[in-house]
């Protein structure tokens, strides 16, 4: 049965009901928002989308810069039953098309200054109606939402109803659009909120994105699930972050975060003495970082471990040992197990193929079919290797796929490949990733240029900038005479990532 109360927004509404006139966020120059103008804020961009057209159940597709107004636009798509799909600010025309014609949205929200522009692909999309958002809170969306009532009712939805559409995949090939559910992030905005130990008297650092699951659902849900507040960042800046960490209990980031902190002399003790918790995600954390962190500050960072799929599957715990280099145990309600290539369990100490199972874990893909990533008694099949040991701790050892992931940010290969292999004077390339001292890994394109082609490094990036996201753009480029084979012909980039794995070590 439909309930009201299964919808993402009535789960947080009992806390902007409780703390109407207490602070939810602040900004990095103490413009200060409360629970109560935030609840109505995006009550109106709800009723301003819905009187543009927009139905129960379409898409919104947003590229917007982070915004308290951003923050609110994702709330509206909540409580007015839209699915709610982030895209990074970063992307480009192409990588832009690809998705809003995937997607299909009825309604888009770009940054004013990419209007004329987005309006053409959002056109072409079937998208009815294109409106903007600005980083200092202006634009079109805004001036409709004023214009509307803030007296909107939150839209029943079910347990399974699409809530946000994540894509993981670029512009080549078929693009794979994630369906999280109202009770997928539900379930793991409450499992999140106990684990961690969230509370009212909580205020995160928030310097995260939130045009992915990090940033938006993970640090969010803890935050509204609980009645905590944010400071809240446009990005993460060092100066910024130790600016306004004494203020903070409670700070989440990429492993990069945590590496430039340690890199600025002012990282103490003392500065950081009011925070409780330290979360890392998106990416491994060195044990170095771990271990140096932990000396500098005397906090040990928490890692835990996610995807777009699952949201949290494993966190090491808010109580007991932190093991460095391992991603903690799984979340209650969440099954993690280790397989051979033949799907049987493995033992403790084994590394196999990761599977989870539990509420957290997504309800499909859109327009795709999704039985092969699932088994046959319900486990996703994550694409990670990793073991699990005596204690039932998890490590991440490496990835079945070929995904690099810089500064927290997922870089597709194939995407990459497909830009540099169309360039003239290439022949083939292939796109890794290798330790990089900031970034954890950091993206590198191995080229096989045409015999008595000039082709050079700058070139090649240069061309790369033009079509592609900052993140996704090769660090460094290297010429070869040809790429490593195995006996059916498939590029070995095991191969090339021994090969260059002192690549930006030999750099600094």
């Amino acid at each position: 049965m439909t309930t009201v109360d299964r919808n993402l927004f009535a789960h947080f509404h009992r806390r902007f009901v409780e703390r109407a006139d207490d602070e939810l966020l602040a900004t990095g120059d103490g413009t200060s928002f409360t629970y109560a103008d935030v609840d109505r804020m995006s009550a109106r961009i709800a009723a301003a989308l819905r009187d543009a057209g927009v139905e129960t159940g379409d898409r919104v597709s947003v590229q917007v810069e982070k915004s308290p107004e951003s923050l609110c636009l994702y709330l509206a798509c909540l409580r007015a039953g839209f699915v709610f799909h982030p895209i990074n600010p970063a992307y480009k025309a192409k990588e832009l098309e690809t998705l809003l014609h995937h997607a299909e949205p009825a309604a888009v929200v770009c940054d004013p200054r990419k209007e004329p522009d987005v309006a053409a692909l959002a056109a072409s999309a079937g998208a009815r109606v294109v409106l903007t958002l600005s980083a200092d809170g202006g634009g079109s969306l805004i001036e409709r939402a004023e214009r509307a009532s803030d007296g909107f009712a939150t839209v029943p939805r079910s347990t399974h109803d699409p809530a946000a559409l994540l894509y993981t995949s670029g512009t080549t090939g078929s693009p794979k659009g994630i369906l999280l559910s109202h009770g997928n992030l539900q379930s793991n905005a409450a499992a999140l909120t106990s684990a961690w130990g969230f509370t009212a008297q909580d205020r995160l650092l928030h310097a995260l994105p939130i045009h992915h699951v990090h940033g938006l659902f993970i640090s969010l849900g803890c935050v509204l699930s609980s009645g905590a507040s944010m400071t809240w960042l446009p990005r993460f800046t060092v100066d910024d972050v130790l600016c306004h960490l004494p203020r903070c209990t409670v700070m989440m980031g990429v492993p990069t975060y945590y590496t430039r902190l340690l890199a600025a002399p002012e990282l103490s003790a003392e500065l950081v003495g009011g925070v409780r918790l330290f979360v890392s995600g998106s990416a491994p954390l060195l044990p170095e970082t771990f271990a140096e962190f932990e000396r500098r500050t005397g906090q040990r960072v928490l890692e835990r471990y996610g995807m777009t799929e699952t949201n949290v599957i494993a966190s090491n715990p808010l109580e007991g040992e932190r093991k460095p280099g391992t991603v903690g145990l799984p979340l209650p309600g969440v099954d993690v197990r280790i397989v051979d290539d033949r799907g049987t369990v493995l033992a403790a100490g084994e590394i196999g193929h990761i599977q989870v199972r539990g509420p957290n874990v997504f309800t499909g893909y859109w327009r795709r079919d999704a039985a092969d990533d699932f088994t046959e008694d319900g486990f996703f099949k994550t694409g990670d290797l990793g073991v699990i040991d005596d204690d039932g701790y998890l490590a991440i050892v490496g990835r079945s796929k070929d995904l690099v992931i810089t500064g927290g940010l997922n870089v597709y290969p194939r995407e990459v490949e497909a830009v540099i292999d169309a360039l003239p004077g290439v022949v083939e390339s292939a796109v890794i990733g290798v330790p990089h001292p900031d970034f954890g890994e950091g993206v590198v394109a191995v080229v096989v240029p045409e015999r008595g082609s000039v082709l050079s490094e700058h070139a090649v990036i240069e061309a790369c900038k033009a079509q592609l996201a900052d993140f996704k753009v090769p660090k460094r480029i290297v010429l070869a005479d040809e790429l490593p084979r195995n006996v059916m012909g498939k590029v070995q980039k095991n191969v090339l990532r021994e090969a260059h794995a002192r690549l930006f070590v030999q750099a600094r």
